[in-house]
């Protein structure tokens, strides 16, 4: 024998053999169904109840119908100088042709008032009655102040 190959082995003996190092899978798969199963079982997957401090009213038997309100009727009158406007036969706000634009103005602030007073909203029904000899200039305006105010629900009544 050489004394490389004594060497050689002499050096075997002297550091360990190297093994390949390998993991058992079989118990650590075991033990991630373990840990799923007990999760699984451990969760709650509906709510606590209860847990508020309140209780709810009972049900009312008695039924409400929801009816809708008449009408705030507005009365366009023609006059000399501009129209007349009565207001749910309450309020009467005069509309000159010189001063239209603080007229009207003044007549939302009526309409406004009395909506108010009547405990209405703003989508309650409005119906407008004109006389026949209003001028359009007048009515249109009027029509377009009371939409610029919010009301959505304005008809025309219709008279021969």
């Amino acid at each position: 024998m050489s004394i490389e190959t004594l060497q050689k082995g002499w050096l075997r003996q002297l550091v360990p053999h190297k093994t390949n190092f390998t993991l058992k899978m079989t118990p650590m798969i075991d033990m991630i169904f373990l840990l799923l199963i007990f999760f699984l079982v451990s969760a709650q997957y509906k709510p606590q109840e209860k847990f508020l401090p309140f209780t709810l009213p009972a049900a009312n038997t008695s039924s409400v119908n929801m009816v809708k309100p008449e009408p705030m009727n507005i009365n366009i009158a023609a006059m000399p100088n501009g129209c007349m406007v009565n207001i749910a036969n309450s309020k009467q706000v005069q509309i000159n042709n010189q001063t239209i634009g603080q007229d009207l103005s003044s007549l939302i602030e009526a309409v406004n008032l009395i909506m108010t007073s009547q405990k209405r909203f703003i989508d309650d029904p409005v119906e407008i009655t004109c006389d026949s000899q209003i001028e359009w200039d007048h009515f249109a305006k009027i029509y377009n102040c009371l939409c610029g105010s919010g009301l959505t629900d304005i008809t025309f009544q219709m008279t021969e």
